[in-house]
């Protein structure tokens, strides 16, 4: 019980990374419609924080994974 309570918790950052990835994104979108020329900066550095956020979600489902398959 307490294994998968704990898995749970590693889980929840990918769940938190998949509305940061939403909310990134959408601010994204907001920021290229008020300044269309500067769309190349934005869209790098949307793909550099994208990245990084999904690194800590594969993180956490790998230390779940980790968590599950070793007692």
């Amino acid at each position: 019980m307490n294994t998968a309570f704990a898995a749970a918790l590693c889980l929840l950052s990918c769940v938190t990374s998949g509305f940061a990835m939403g909310l990134a994104t959408g601010k994204a979108v907001d920021a290229v419609a008020r300044q269309p020329e500067a769309a190349g900066k934005i869209n790098s550095i949307l793909i550099l924080g994208l990245a990084l956020t999904e690194s800590t979600a594969i993180y956490g489902f790998v230390t779940a994974l980790i968590m599950l398959f070793t007692k």
